[in-house]
């Protein structure tokens, strides 16, 4: 059991217990988010600090504005 710090930049966003430490280039979900892994480092024998960057949501404004609309 290896314990791994999920971190994008120096924010932690998750750490958890598990039975294998995820690879680089692995595709990964985190709360909801989805991300790809880009670095694996060994801290101590048993704790890893893994390397994230999470895809931004991009929402159209066109969308926004029709819900916004008052309807006659």
């Amino acid at each position: 059991m290896f314990i791994v710090y999920f971190l994008e930049g120096k924010n932690v966003l998750l750490n958890q217990l598990r039975n294998r430490v995820p690879s680089v280039g692995e595709d990964i979900t985190i709360k909801g988010r989805k991300g790809k892994v880009t670095d694996v480092q060994n801290v101590a024998e048993k704790k890893f600090h893994v390397q994230v960057t999470i895809n931004k949501i991009i929402k159209n404004k066109a969308e926004e504005d029709k819900s916004k609309k008052k309807k006659r």
